[in-house]
């Protein structure tokens, strides 16, 4: 939409972000991105979808455990549900520069809905098995590997670069603040009708997003033609990352991190009952105690948005998480587990939401999408098979505590080596 009669707004996705007009409402500047017409959309659906996504994530791990009794099998759910990422991100990667991103999400949107609604008519008759959790897992797996890259890169589209920092945080803040609801909801939904219902209402939430994303002013023709092989194109990505220093350093830091310390998600629903002693109720509240830290850090990260001190806010997360988790391995205490895992989410917000914008500001518009598949390879989205496997057989073996408490000792260590032989981290911009 093109010409004299292309609007502010539409003018806004061709050329940037649009300065307000005197007299017009000033969104503060930790909502700034807000004052896109796409992404208000998009943030309305986002938020009620991840609310059923955190349902569905809660009851799926209680169900699990549940049917079968096992860590070692939780952790096996959540290497099924991260291995496509290893087969398809980086194709992913690729093909989302040669489409409409706004295309490819209202497919994999469309494809997620219909796998909840597979679950949950599988536990409303009965006839529900762990390996059809697995298969279910891998699907959605797949449909992920291009979801979650075509999210990242889509966010520039809606707000232009200058706010594009705060976009990355807000949409944070929606994830954990579905994450204070979700998880809730799921507990006393578990506890009054059981797991199935938390299946279905995920898959009807997606609609809300899906409605938000059809109804979007964007252009649908591809940013850009591409005729080199898919092959090359990935074989340029990966050459820039290995080239770029600063790029590289933050793939590491959240590497790390998604191997040894994020993998306490897997076991939270064993750590509720065996260690706490508390029930699917107890199990939410847990969650969402995460939850209420990683939007409080979400939220600060949003604020601080244009700071020039990213990498000194990198670096504190990624001390303070791995400690967080530390204690929660030793803590025997219900309420002290609640306050150390407020503090967890707070950490991790810290330092996952500034690693991502500062990927997705070293990287240039050129390869973006291919540079965020690689990082979705590098962080918890790709690196999960092995922290979910890691963690699930420590647990297995020597306890759940355990299995989270030598993930954590390892990140912690981890990090503070990368403080002193990689400053470059903290004094990233």
């Amino acid at each position: 939409m093109q010409g004299e009669s292309t609007t502010p707004e539409q003018g806004a996705l061709i050329n940037g972000p649009v300065a307000p007009k005197t007299g017009e409402w000033q969104w503060p500047r930790t909502f700034s991105s807000l004052r896109h017409r796409n992404y208000r959309l998009y943030t309305t659906g986002q938020l009620i979808s991840q609310i059923g996504t955190w349902m569905q994530s809660v009851a799926q791990g209680y169900l699990v455990y549940q049917l079968t009794g096992s860590p070692l099998y939780l952790g096996l759910v959540g290497f099924f549900g991260a291995i496509p990422i290893w087969f398809f991100a980086l194709t992913a990667g690729a093909l989302i520069e040669r489409f409409s991103r706004r295309s490819v999400l209202l497919i994999t949107q469309s494809a997620a809905a219909l796998l909840a609604f597979v679950l949950a008519a599988l536990v409303f008759t009965g006839v529900v098995q762990p390996w059809h959790i697995l298969v279910l897992a891998f699907l959605l797996g797949t449909v992920n590997a291009f979801d979650m890259t075509a999210r990242q890169t889509f966010v520039k589209d809606m707000v232009g670069m200058e706010d594009m920092a705060n976009a990355i945080a807000l949409n944070s803040a929606i994830f954990n603040g579905s994450r204070i609801v979700g998880p809730a909801l799921a507990g006393i939904t578990l506890g009054a009708v059981g797991a199935a219902w938390c299946f279905l209402l995920n898959g009807l939430s997606y609609f809300a997003v899906i409605y938000g994303i059809f109804l979007m002013r964007v252009p649908d023709a591809p940013a850009r033609a591409r005729h080199a092989p898919i092959l090359a194109d990935i074989r340029e990505g990966l050459r820039y990352v290995r080239g770029n220093a600063s790029i590289l350093a933050l793939m590491l830091v959240v590497s790390i991190s998604a191997v040894f310390a994020v993998p306490y998600t897997t076991l939270l629903p064993a750590y509720a009952r065996d260690v706490m002693h508390v029930d699917a109720e107890g199990l939410g509240f847990l969650s969402t105690a995460t939850g209420i830290g990683a939007l409080s850090g979400a939220l600060l990260m949003a604020t601080l948005s244009q700071s020039r001190r990213r990498g000194v806010i990198l670096t504190f997360g990624n001390l303070v998480y791995p400690a967080a988790l530390l204690g929660l391995a030793f803590s025997q205490s219900y309420p002290l587990s609640l306050l150390l895992l407020a503090v967890a989410g707070f950490a991790f917000m810290s330092q996952q939401s500034t690693a991502n914008a500062l990927v997705q500001s070293h990287a240039p518009d050129a390869m973006r999408a291919r540079v965020m598949s690689i990082y979705m390879l590098a962080s918890f989205a790709g690196m999960q098979p092995i922290g979910a496997m890691q963690a699930g057989t420590v647990a297995e073996h020597f306890g759940v505590s355990a299995g989270i408490g030598v993930g954590a000792t390892i990140a912690l260590a981890s990090s503070l080596l990368i403080i002193w032989r990689m400053p470059r981290v903290r004094a990233l911009q």
